[in-house]
């Protein structure tokens, strides 16, 4: 297996894909980067599906002393939670050289979860530009749609492949992948009413929140974090979004609930959200930080009249 390029001189980033085919070969691939680092005496996060953890901690033998274990099916719940994880991970270990492993997309993923988890890998080249990282992402090529396999090409400047790393020419600016994951949002199965708000109105918001919760599926806890992450949504909408909004709630088949909000603002930062703000920050951006962390999905689709946010909550 080839070893995986490294950084070679500060504000160096490594970004590849691995393409695997089966369990050895991601053994081998992954294992021999944990190894490396390691070897190297560099600090490394493993972010994969719980099973694949297992099996590599087990493979390499390693506790939590030498490797921090990260079970990506529930950090990367959303997607939109992934960047800041990372991006904390690389700032503990400021002054070294950070490794990592992101494996994002894996087969059962839900097309919305695919499509925002393309965006992340390729927001992750901005993000961590000029730092001097490696982040391997490793890809089922069995198990995941040929389209995934085709943008991990787009988001990957280099790719791993039949032990060949190799630079990808169908690498893209991440400008151009995140207008292509924007993909039209699909209107509920049935009609839903609009509740519309305004400066002074956000108590309205939310007492509107917490009586819809109440007849849906949601634990308590969850209802809670539902009735917050609309009422920081709604507060960006009277802060941000020309001082009104609207809103939407409703269930899904499998007892989960979604709200949108409806403004006339913008997003003029793409990362905004997916990195978490400072505590000085005068820009803002602790709304829809929080709203990420929150929620198992977060979706947003920006348009000449104003901003769409959905937020997916599971039941569970």
């Amino acid at each position: 297996m080839t070893n995986v390029s490294a950084p070679t001189a500060p504000g160096d980033f490594v970004h590849p894909a691995l393409f695997y085919q089966g369990g050895a070969e991601y053994l081998a691939g992954v294992g021999g980067f944990v190894r490396a680092a390691l070897a190297a005496d560099e600090p490394v996060l493993v972010a994969v599906p719980g099973p694949r953890l297992d099996a590599l901690r087990e493979s390499l033998g390693l506790g939590s002393a030498e490797v921090t274990w990260t079970d990506m099916t529930q950090l990367g719940r959303n997607p939109g939670r992934i960047l800041a994880a990372l991006q904390d991970f690389a700032d503990r270990h400021d002054g070294r050289p950070a490794r990592i492993v992101g494996e994002p997309i894996w087969p059962g993923r839900s097309q919305a979860e695919v499509l925002e988890a393309t965006r992340h890998e390729a927001l992750i080249n901005t993000a961590f530009a000029g730092r001097r990282a490696t982040i391997l992402c490793p890809y089922d090529v069995l198990g995941l749609p040929a389209a995934v396999v085709s943008d991990a090409r787009r988001t990957h400047p280099t790719v791993i492949a039949e032990g060949k790393d190799l630079l990808s020419p169908e690498y893209a600016d991440a400008s151009v992948v995140c207008a292509d994951c924007d993909d039209p949002l699909p209107e509920p199965d049935a009609a839903v009413p609009r509740f519309a708000y305004a400066s002074g109105e956000l108590g309205e918001v939310r007492a509107y929140t917490e009586s819809w919760a109440r007849g849906t599926a949601l634990s308590t806890a969850r209802r809670g974090d539902l009735v917050l992450a609309v009422s920081e949504a709604a507060a960006n909408s009277v802060a941000h979004g020309g001082g009104s909004g609207s809103l939407r709630l409703w269930s899904t088949a499998g007892g989960g609930v979604v709200a949108e909000i409806r403004d006339g603002g913008n997003l003029a930062d793409p990362l905004q959200g997916r990195r978490r703000p400072s505590l000085a920050s005068v820009d803002g951006g602790r709304g829809l930080w929080m709203i990420h962390q929150l929620c198992d999905l977060v979706e947003i689709r920006a348009s000449d009249s104003g901003l769409t946010l959905r937020m997916h909550m599971a039941c569970s």
